[in-house]
């Protein structure tokens, strides 16, 4: 609001409009409620924290339909796909629309960024939710401590996000960004959210190297489990460089982006240089999901195509605010697997699974087991229900893995990195805005929702 009356804009009354109706429906809330007691029991955690992120797309829409005009539909989706991170956009011509919007557009993906960081560390270890339960600390553990440990736990949190957030503002700055540009971008790298002020994304600065190695640094950084930044804040460091998950991670990116860049310099006319700066950052845009694009990597080859697809489904480390599978998970099923192995060659040898020096339980294995099936499933019946749409199989394809990973751009014409969502059907729009959901709150959580026995008493 303070944007919008700051520069003239008449998207000032939409903000009006939605910050006096949000504020009348938190009051009548607060009076309807106030002054009773209740504790919050885990079943009904899955409630709220399904509705919260809904209820959060819902009011993030109301702006952005009265400001620019656009059907509800695809206010929804703007607005579902900037708290989910993901990216994905409807709009066309941002370099030209109000400032407020774009600014709200960045707010919406750090606030969901900031807000999945708290799920994934404090809510679904405690859920039991994914597999989270492995990298469960003292200070993420809320039997008895409820809300002490939670927060301690978001004021540690929210301090990190916010020293990284303003050093890649300042970073934006400082390589040649103004400095709206900076901070609304700093936003949504560090959200791994990936919506950008230019219909090119950052292609609009592709002439700057500088400012694609710093996109590069932090993307890579919001990527990395925050639990650790807030050791290395406490003066801790070690975590940070002994993690199993960070350094698989790492090397994981490195090996990815040296044969990528190899290829570039090989089989294209341009210099390592450029073919490094190229690959570094779309590659790690991909597989942190944050989804900025600079250049159409579809161009690069056949081979690229089913690289930047497969990298879809690799995802960040656990408590960060990267989405998809997430890499921990590819590294238990190894260990497991290798532990399979062994059995099978020592039948009556008994072999402890472990990773990041913690015994994987029985309970881990279930839930990464059922994770992964509805992952799964969930894609597989998005990409049925929106081939009924009327798109193409590439498209339902990709439309419906870059929903559930939070990943952004797809593959192929309709929606691929050099296009948008815009002249996807409103069954197909509100199809994906599901799928972003979905993918967001791990599966499971939204799952739960709609089993009989969750609502029984």
């Amino acid at each position: 609001m303070g944007l919008a009356m700051a520069d003239g804009q008449a998207s000032l009354h939409a903000f009006l409009f939605t910050g006096g109706f949000c504020f009348l429906l938190g009051l009548m809330g607060y009076l309807a409620t106030r002054g009773r007691k209740f504790t919050v029991l885990s079943k009904q955690l899955y409630l709220i924290t399904v509705g919260s992120w809904f209820m959060l797309s819902l009011a993030g829409a109301l702006p952005i339909h009265l400001a620019l005009g656009v059907s509800f539909t695809d206010a929804f989706f703007e607005s579902m796909s900037g708290v989910t991170t993901t990216g994905s956009t409807v709009l066309t011509g941002l370099g030209q629309m109000p400032h407020s919007i774009l600014l709200w557009r960045g707010e919406l993906q750090w606030v969901g960024g900031i807000g999945i960081i708290v799920l994934g560390i404090a809510i679904l270890p405690f859920l039991r939710i994914g597999g989270m339960r492995l990298f469960a600390t003292e200070s993420s553990d809320w039997s008895g401590k409820t809300m002490p440990r939670a927060q301690v736990l978001v004021r540690n949190i929210g301090t990190v996000y916010l020293l990284l957030s303003l050093s890649a503002a300042l970073s934006y700055w400082l390589c040649g960004m103004n400095p709206f540009d900076a901070i609304v971008h700093a936003m949504t790298t560090m959200a791994t959210g990936g919506y950008a002020n230019y219909d090119s994304s950052m292609g609009h600065f592709a002439d700057n190297s500088a400012i694609l190695w710093v996109s590069s640094f932090f993307m890579l950084s919001a990527s990395m489990p925050f639990m650790l930044y807030v050791s290395l804040l406490q003066g801790n460091s070690r975590p940070l460089l002994v993690d199993s998950q960070v350094r698989g991670f790492l090397l994981f990116v490195l090996l990815i982006v040296a044969f990528l860049t190899m290829e570039r310099i090989t089989n294209g006319d341009i210099s390592p240089f450029h073919a490094a700066t190229q690959v570094t950052f779309n590659v790690i845009s991909i597989v942190t999901t944050t989804g900025y694009v600079a250049g159409d990597y579809s161009t690069w080859g056949s081979w690229a195509v089913v690289v930047f697809f497969y990298l879809m489904f690799v995802g960040g480390c656990s408590g960060s605010t990267a989405g998809s599978v997430k890499f921990f998970r590819y590294q238990v099923s190894l260990v497991l697997l290798w532990n399979q192995l062994k059995v099978m060659r020592h039948p009556s040898a008994v072999f402890v699974s472990k990773f990041n020096s913690r015994v994987v339980s029985d309970e881990i294995i279930r839930s990464i087991v059922a994770f992964s099936f509805f992952f799964v499933l969930t894609l597989a019946l998005l990409t049925l229900a929106l081939s009924l749409t009327g798109l193409d199989f590439v498209s339902s394809l990709s439309a419906a893995t870059t929903a559930v990973t939070n990943v952004g751009p797809g593959l192929g014409e309709v929606v691929g990195p050099v296009s948008n969502f815009e002249s996807l059907t409103d069954t197909a729009k509100w199809l994906l805005s599901i799928g972003m959901l979905l993918g967001r709150l791990e599966i499971m959580t939204v799952i739960v929702l709609i089993t009989p026995t969750f609502w029984r008493s």
